[in-house]
């Protein structure tokens, strides 16, 4: 870690060698250092910010767009149609950096970073495909989430956010057997040859419709007998447009919505959302909610980790252990649903607070879990992790750096496989993370067997935390009181017409944000999930930006898997721990 005090500001540094000509600062609600640059110095820049200057950001942490066309609360920033954002992470500095370049409409082409950053490769396809931006130098630009029939890019905003708002769906023959078509694969689109000097290559499609890929996720293998060549994802079956959702309900109603990115972590999908909203509102939560907050994140943590632990096993050949793991993970959810109601999409945590008070009893329930989980961890242990064979399936299999981590967009667990004990919860602490005392797990081969490693001592660190919650937990209200809170204070509403009628518009169209913008990120699952809003002064979303861990994950499959075997791939694969909904969003 850098000498936070010897570092100059980034924003001093940029401005003294780049001049206020190129560098303009725009203040934001999230205080992250955020800069408009010129287009044209852009390569310029972001080369400098990566290799000279002092304590480096190595991260392009996610790239996106925001069509400013219909936006009025843009104070103070220059003229924009569309507007490209950068986010950029130094872990020297513990520091976010976001970069923003004004496009106009008539000229949406920008110059490729991915000489830069290979992380930027799916980034830019992505911003192409919903925002119709060109990345001139781009290796292989391309719908990555929409059909490659698809008309239109969906986060512009005259795109129909909803199916009721475009003609009705038809699907007559010469559409289907265009949409076939379409469908074909053609090594060459890929660039991948048909056969070597000596021999033709098989090409082998593993899924989308394949239990080894976990969801719609295909891979396009490239075979020479059973070493793989090339491994190339093709990614985009699960796309539901929860972006777009977000710019079309109400801040309180998409709450919902939130619990299903990563489907198997639950309420801590509702976190990094309720934190980016409470920050532009400017709520404070009392302690009692931070705790509960803190408590459910972390029994779904060890449910999540339960489902990856059980399914790693069985993609490598050991059927028993997914049994029992899913059992224990139904008990978790009997906790769950009496404290919430639900069991896997709770959407329990609420702008200002959680739903309801923990109800009478929880503490047995919770006790009587810490008490049966320790013994049920050592039987795996010896099951699973010490078994022979897992380990030579594993080991050595999948492996890359702490320099290739930070490269890719890694993040969590698979980051700290390497050996980096970086931890949000312990360097970027959120909802009271600070007053809990737990240790950061980190392997040091980053191959598959030490990603598993790692997420089942995470697994010991949540007990260790949730045992703190039970034995620690606050007194106080469930939720802030503060007026944008939702559901809005209650108080009054039977007293007078006013009231009544704040509290009705509260509950049917949501608070009225204030108008600005917030990056929240929390230690996730899978890495670090992260919400970027932005508010017009509006009841709904102005731009909903989603970076989920698992999208620059699966971007690495080419690079770990290339000379290995297909067995091999399925270990990898396995130990990556994603969901689709997380990657498609």
């Amino acid at each position: 870690m850098g000498n936070m005090l010897s570092i100059q500001p980034v924003t001093q540094t940029l401005l003294g060698q780049f001049g206020p000509e190129t560098v303009q600062q725009q203040l934001t609600t999230d205080q992250i250092p955020t800069l408009w640059i010129s287009r044209c110095k852009l390569l310029e820049i972001v080369s400098y910010l990566k290799l000279e200057i002092e304590a480096p950001y190595l991260t392009l942490y996610d790239l996106t767009a925001i069509d400013e066309r219909t936006r009025s609360g843009r104070d103070e920033q220059p003229p924009s149609d569309y507007t490209l954002v950068y986010h950029l992470l130094s872990y020297d500095r513990n520091q976010d950096l976001r970069l923003k370049v004004a496009l106009d409409i008539d000229d949406l082409n920008m110059p490729s970073v991915t000489g830069i950053w290979p992380c930027a490769n799916w980034y830019e396809c992505e911003v192409w495909d919903m925002f119709g931006i060109r990345f001139n130098g781009h290796p292989h630009l391309r719908r990555i989430l929409m059909s490659p029939t698809w008309q239109g890019h969906p986060l512009r905003k005259d795109h129909p956010a909803r199916a009721t708002s475009m003609e009705p769906f038809s699907l007559p023959d010469e559409r289907q057997d265009m949409e076939q078509e379409a469908l074909r694969f053609d090594p060459e689109y890929w660039g991948m040859s048909r056969g070597g000097d000596d021999s033709d290559y098989m090409f082998l499609n593993l899924g989308p419709n394949h239990p080894s890929v976990h969801g719609v996720f295909r891979i396009v293998l490239q075979l020479d007998g059973e070493q793989i060549l090339h491994a190339i994802p093709d990614i985009g079956y699960h796309h539901r447009g929860a972006e777009k959702m977000g710019e079309r309900q109400s801040w309180h109603s998409y709450i919902p919505y939130t619990d299903r990115i990563d489907y198997l972590g639950g309420v801590m999908n509702n976190l990094p959302y309720v934190l980016a909203v409470e920050k532009l509102a400017g709520i404070q939560v009392p302690e009692r909610v931070k705790t509960i907050r803190v408590m459910l994140c972390e029994m779904f943590r060890i449910a999540s980790h339960l489902v990856f632990y059980g399914t790693f096993a069985q993609d490598i050949g050991q059927l028993s252990p997914v049994f029992y793991m899913f059992a224990d993970r139904e008990k978790l959810f009997g906790i769950i649903e009496a404290i919430t109601g639900a069991r896997m999409h709770p959407a329990w945590f609420r702008i200002g607070g959680v739903a309801q008070d923990l109800p009478k009893g929880w503490q047995t329930l919770v006790r009587d879990f810490l008490e049966y989980m320790p013994a049920r961890l050592q039987q795996y242990e010896s099951m699973v992790m010490q078994n022979s064979l897992i380990r030579r399936r594993s080991r050595g299999i999948g492996c890359y750096n702490t320099a290739e981590a930070i490269e890719w967009g890694v993040t969590g667990p698979g980051l700290r496989a390497t050996g980096l004990g970086w931890d949000w919860r312990k360097f970027r602490p959120y909802s009271g993370y600070q007053n809990f005392d737990f240790e950061v797990p980190t392997g040091g081969r980053g191959d598959a067997y030490d990603r598993a490693r790692v997420r089942i001592d995470e697994i010991w660190q949540s007990l260790s935390i949730i045992r703190q919650c039970l034995e620690h937990m606050p007194q106080g209200p469930y939720k802030a009181d503060h007026p944008l809170t939702t559901p809005p204070p209650k108080e009054r509403t039977l007293k007078d017409i006013e009231t009544l009628i704040d509290h009705f518009l509260g509950m049917s169209w949501g608070p009225v944000i204030p108008p600005g913008e917030a990056s929240v990120g929390v230690e996730a699952t899978k890495g670090n999930h992260s919400y970027y809003l932005i508010s017009d002064g509006g009841t709904q979303s102005y731009r909903t930006r989603i970076r989920t861990p698992s999208f620059p994950h699966l971007q690495m499959i080419p690079l770990i898997s290339q000379g290995l075997m297909v067995a091999d791939l399925i270990a990898i694969i396995a130990s990556i721990d994603f969901v689709m909904a997380d990657v498609d969003r």
